[in-house]
């Protein structure tokens, strides 16, 4: 049985808030019921590691957490959440905008190497 769950947020946009509350949750229960989490956001979704983003965006109009709550109750539970290397350069970012939640930056070896030689399963948001 698998110890570790990786997230990877490669279609989750958060220009579409809806979609950003299952993966993180997801992260959060996962984290919860004990297992080693590592959230990877990816194209569209490496916005959310840059400071600013997160926190201007809730799920449901009028809910008082913002996404970026929902990142550092995540993260609180043991999750790790990682940004992708090319979107430092997709979306103008550097290392010092990434909010203090992002563990580090990783690229597509890592994930590979991780599915590949790790005990791990892989859920695609």
């Amino acid at each position: 049985m698998a110890k570790k769950l990786i997230i990877v947020m490669a279609n989750t946009d958060p220009r579409n808030r809806e979609e950003l509350g299952a993966p993180i949750f997801q992260a959060t229960v996962a984290a919860a019921m004990e297992y080693e989490v590592d959230v990877i956001c990816t194209a569209t979704s490496g916005r959310l590691m840059k400071k600013g983003v997160a926190a201007s965006l809730v799920v449901k109009e009028g809910s008082p957490k913002t996404v970026y709550d929902f990142i550092k109750d995540a993260a609180e539970a043991g999750v790790k959440f990682y940004c992708c290397s090319p979107n430092l350069d997709l979306f103008d970012m550097s290392k010092d905008d990434l909010i203090p939640e992002c563990a580090g930056i990783v690229g597509g070896a890592h994930l590979i190497e991780e599915v590949m030689e790790g005990d791990c399963k892989v859920l695609t948001y």
